[in-house]
């Protein structure tokens, strides 16, 4: 399914679920935002690798208030309008409760909700505000298993994407008659370059075999998941949680 134009906005797009996110969307007709925070080089090839044409690059620090707020003056203006936005930047860091000493806990949970909660809490304020004066959008949020698993070795990052959940399902309520639409979808393990070192390593061969398909997710699957999240087929799905662990977890 195609949107012609229709313009969307990626978080942390450079590289692993990001690109993919915007691989999927731009191949289905949407000109796209591709947003870093350091790797400049990174984003351009992304954005250079989209098909159709009139894409941008955009950079900015989501720890930081302001330059959420700048972020999507400057995808809307450079786009002309913003349809979808799909919150994916974010950290992951581990700072194990025994392990760890007190100053580097409270830095690593300062972090992390920084970049993980409160950057796509304000990224989805302003880019729902622009939705909700122009004919309405869709926003996304990359979750996590661990929201509801558990990780004993990153809780802060556990707890940072159970807020996101609630964020999201919340937002969904209150902004649906305007308009907007909020979604959430939560992988388990992704092969991407961020993982690769982990499951080329001892705990890869366990790691896959959580999974009775014996492996993790493909980034691929990931944006697939959130182009059709960006359809209008699936209004009704609004505050919707979408699970693509591969069976390595359930929940009721």
């Amino acid at each position: 399914m195609a949107f012609p134009d229709r313009a969307a906005l990626v978080t942390g797009a450079s590289r692993g679920i990001g690109r993919a996110c915007a691989v999927a969307l731009a191949r289905r007709g949407l000109r796209l935002a591709v947003h870093y925070h350091r790797d400049r080089d990174a984003a351009l090839d992304c954005a250079a690798s989209l098909e159709g044409g009139r894409h941008c690059v955009v950079q900015a620090d989501l720890t930081r208030p302001e330059q959420a707020r700048s972020l999507i003056e400057t995808a809307t203006r450079e786009l002309g309008r913003l349809d979808v936005v799909v919150n994916n930047a974010g950290i992951y860091e581990l700072h194990a409760l025994a392990e760890t000493g007190w100053e580097d806990w409270q830095a690593a949970w300062e972090r992390t909700l920084q970049a993980n909660l409160l950057g796509p809490a304000h990224v989805t304020y302003w880019s729902a505000r622009h939705m909700i004066g122009n004919g309405g959008g869709r926003i996304i949020a990359i979750s996590s298993r661990g929201a509801f698993r558990g990780e004993p070795m990153a809780p802060a990052y556990a707890a940072s994407k159970a807020g996101l959940n609630a964020m999201t399902q919340s937002l969904a309520r209150a902004l649906a008659p305007k308009g907007v639409l909020l979604y959430v979808v939560s992988p388990g393990w992704v092969s991407t370059d961020m993982s690769s070192a982990t499951l080329e390593g001892p705990e890869g061969d366990s790691i896959r075999a959580q999974s009775p398909l014996g492996r993790v997710a493909r980034p691929q699957e990931i944006a697939a998941t959130v182009a059709f999240l960006a359809c209008d087929d699936t209004e009704y799905m609004t505050g919707s949680i979408v699970d693509l662990y591969g069976a390595s977890y359930l929940r009721s």
